[in-house]
């Protein structure tokens, strides 16, 4: 039994060479994938390293573009609203205004401010809409306390002239008063100072083109009528404004400014004008009120004969904010741009309202309006309107 075994293992046992041959393909089946792995290995490095190099050059992006923000010296700003009037014989609607300021600081004294307006949605021929340079001036310190500026500007009058953006006043609409007394938006080309006496009193003067009412028609020496906007503007006859205002009072601002022009015909006639408007706002924890009055004085037998010698208009509004969202208000407006003749050519307007700021700069309007006087009629306003 002993010898079979012995012959069974010899004939089926590997012989030394045989173990050697396989123990080499082993080995080089092994150095086949370990040298495999090496590679994948290296690339998988090298993809770590070009995706290290690419995070990281996104990374400096982002800080240089971070860095280009924070030291920029160029801003950009504006706002829009959009408005829904709902009357006894007109319902419209209108994306009224979109505005786009673009400012830059050349150096710490020297500053540019614009601002390019799209109102009415489109503009061109036949079409409602303007495209308007509303503003495009620049402004320099000259010492702490004195600033001058050159270009188109707003000019220094009344509470909306200068400070109309959307979530800045209650209503959907501007007031009337301001609209079609001072008039407001009203913008002129020319130089202009402000100087600070004191904390919370300044002043300011400027000289500038004026306005070029027509002498004949229905538009006769209407002031709204009259304004050039600075496109290739008749400055015959220019103006001059002075304004003083105080503000030193948290809350408060009391304003009153001063404009004469020595014809606002333009050398048609000899129209001498002269505008005074003053008012008060406040507001103080929940409670708000503005008051304005103006009135415009034209010389002459031509602008008395249509009864507009003299046009003037005030209105009052007081306002309750219920919390940091919402805000109740009231304005009664009365104007008349016929104050001169004997006739009742006195126009009302009552607006009760609210305001939603959802958002500080994001306001939602609605105000209920009734007309009377020389106009009539009643109906409703809905608006969205927001800056940045």
């Amino acid at each position: 039994m002993g010898s079979i075994h012995l012959v069974y293992a010899s004939e089926t046992s590997p012989t030394n060479l045989q173990l050697l041959e396989q123990l080499k393909k082993q080995l080089k089946t092994q150095q086949t994938q370990i040298d495999a792995l090496i590679k994948k290995v290296e690339q998988n490095e090298n993809d770590v390293k070009s995706t290290d190099e690419k995070i990281e050059a996104t990374v400096t992006a982002i800080e240089d573009n971070l860095s280009m923000s924070e030291n920029s010296k160029t801003s950009i700003g504006g706002y829009g609203e959009l408005h829904y009037n709902n009357f006894d014989d007109s319902k419209k609607i209108d994306f009224h205004r979109f505005v786009i300021f673009v400012g830059h600081e050349f150096t710490d004294s020297i500053r540019l401010f614009s601002e390019i307006e799209l109102e009415h949605a489109f503009s061109g021929d036949g079409n409602p809409g303007e495209v308007e340079l509303e503003q495009a001036y620049i402004e320099m310190d000259l010492t702490d306390s004195i600033t001058m500026k050159a270009g188109v500007f707003l000019i220094p009058v009344g509470i909306t002239n200068e400070t109309h953006e959307p979530p800045t006043f209650y209503g959907v609409e501007r007031n009337p008063v301001e609209k079609n007394i001072i008039p407001a938006t009203w913008w002129e080309a020319g130089a202009g100072f402000n100087t600070h006496f004191s904390d919370g009193l300044s002043a300011d003067f400027a000289i500038h083109s004026g306005l070029n009412v027509s002498t004949n028609g229905s538009d006769a020496f209407l002031i709204r009528r009259g304004r050039q906007k600075v496109a290739n503007a008749n400055a015959d006859s220019l103006a001059y404004t002075a304004r003083i205002k105080y503000t030193a009072i948290p809350g408060l601002e009391v304003a009153a400014s001063y404009q004469i022009q020595t014809d606002v015909s333009q050398g048609s006639l000899d129209a001498n004008a002269d505008l005074f408007s003053a008012h008060i706002a406040y507001s103080g924890g929940s409670f708000g009120i503005r008051v304005l009055y103006a009135t415009w004085d034209i010389s002459g037998t031509e602008a008395a004969s249509v009864g507009r010698d003299s046009q003037k208009g005030f209105y009052v509004e007081p306002s309750y904010k219920i919390n940091e969202k919402f805000g109740l208000f009231a304005r009664y407006n009365a104007w008349d741009n016929n104050a001169g003749d004997t006739n009742d050519t006195e126009k009302k307007q009552t607006n009760i309202g609210l305001n939603y700021w959802p958002h500080a700069n994001v306001v939602f309007k609605v105000d209920f309006e009734n007309q009377s006087g020389a106009q009539e009629g009643s109906g409703f306003n809905l608006g969205v309107g927001y800056q940045f």
